[in-house]
C-alpha cells in the first residue's frame, strides 16, 4: 500500500482545500490581471496616445495653398485629438476594471478559504439558534 493510500481523505482534502487550491486561485488571477491589460491594451493605448484616430491622415497639399495647407493641418489636429480622446476613455475603463480585478482576486481566495468555516457555522446557525 502506496502513501497516497494510507493517508486520510481528510488531511487530503484539507492539504487541497487549503494549499493547492490558493495557490490554484493565485495563479488564475494573475492570468486575469494579464488577461485585463492584454484586452484593454492599456499599455499600447498609453504609448499611441496621440497617434491619428485609425491612422486617418490627410496628406498635405504640393505647392503654395494657403487654404488647402490649414485645412489638412486641422484635420490631421481633429483626427489626432479624436484618436487621443478615444484612447484615454478606453485607458480609463481598463483601469477601472483593472480595479476590479485586483480587488476581486483576494475576496475569491479569502472566500474560498472561509467556505468551510461559513459552512459550519450556518449549520451551527441554523440547528443550535
Amino acid at each position: 500500500m502506496n502513501s497516497s493510500q494510507r493517508e486520510n481523505i481528510i488531511v487530503l482534502w484539507t492539504f487541497w482545500h487549503f494549499f493547492e487550491m490558493p495557490a490554484f486561485l493565485v495563479s488564475v488571477w494573475k492570468n486575469y490581471i494579464f488577461f485585463g491589460l492584454n484586452y484593454f491594451s492599456v499599455p499600447l493605448l498609453a504609448k499611441t496616445l496621440f497617434s491619428p484616430w485609425r491612422r486617418y491622415k490627410w496628406a498635405y497639399p504640393r505647392g503654395f495653398d494657403p487654404v488647402e495647407f490649414f485645412n489638412t493641418l486641422v484635420s490631421n489636429i481633429f483626427s489626432r485629438f479624436l484618436g487621443a480622446l478615444c484612447r484615454i476613455v478606453l485607458i480609463i475603463i481598463g483601469c477601472i476594471a483593472q480595479v476590479f480585478i485586483l480587488l476581486a482576486g483576494p475576496i475569491v481566495i479569502l472566500v474560498w478559504v472561509l467556505i468551510p468555516f461559513i459552512i459550519v457555522g450556518a449549520l451551527f446557525y441554523v440547528f443550535y439558534i
